[in-house]
């Protein structure tokens, strides 16, 4: 992953690199609470607590990245512009609502910036130019039997296809909910939604998704 980005960042002070591929911090109970008084910090210029509350949530907000666009091509990229904007961000924030339910926010929105980028120019990575020089994933040999494991990934597959055709909102509502077992209410918050209008979104999507997958549903 380029780091050239920090660069840019350095004279705002933006910390030094960081790995974002690191493995987090367990989360502890009193999260929420810990992730204000984090940002209480970083509101004050305190880079450790950056780190740490990148530290704490890099692995969801990359996973959401990741299946937004089905693909994990450019969700690095787009995490570290979630916490540079958390960084630049921070002197306004107030803890109207958790820090999570923020942060979920900035995501979205350099999610869909993201999505219609794509839309316009379908053939183009955020980082196409460099692709060559990514390391190819190593196959995760498990001891599950080849037929077990080529259907697991057919459906994993299909699964992802299914959420990749869904229009943006639901995509983000099913994600948030499914996968980050997000409550309803938080998933308002981020789409800018009522309660009952994220049931309904979500009511909408699984019905497509259902059909969708049918075939393998009823297999």
């Amino acid at each position: 992953m380029a780091y050239a980005t920090y660069t840019t960042y350095a004279a705002r002070r933006w910390p030094p690199p960081f790995s974002m591929s690191q493995t987090p911090s367990p989360p502890e109970p009193d999260s929420a609470a810990q992730d204000l008084a984090w940002m209480a910090q970083v509101k004050l210029g305190d880079t450790d607590a950056l780190r740490s509350l990148i530290e704490a949530h890099q692995h969801r907000i990359i996973g959401t990245v990741a299946k937004m666009l089905g693909d994990d091509s450019d969700a690095e990229d787009i995490a570290q512009q979630v916490f540079i904007r958390v960084w630049k961000s921070a002197a306004r924030y107030e803890p109207t609502a958790k820090f999570t339910t923020w942060l979920f926010k900035i995501t979205r929105n350099l999610v869909f910036n993201e999505l219609r980028r794509r839309k316009r120019h379908p053939a183009q990575s955020l980082d196409a130019v460099n692709s060559d020089d990514r390391p190819m994933q190593a196959p995760d040999h498990t001891v599950k039997a080849p037929d077990t494991a080529l259907l697991d990934d057919e459906m994993q597959a299909a699964i992802q296809r299914a959420i990749d055709e869904l229009p943006e909102t639901q995509r983000m509502a099913v994600i948030l909910r499914r996968y980050e077992d997000v409550s309803y209410e938080e998933i308002g918050e981020v789409l800018d939604l009522s309660v009952p209008a994220v049931k309904s979104v979500l009511f909408r999507a699984r019905t497509e998704l259902r059909e969708k997958l049918r075939r393998y549903l009823d297999a």
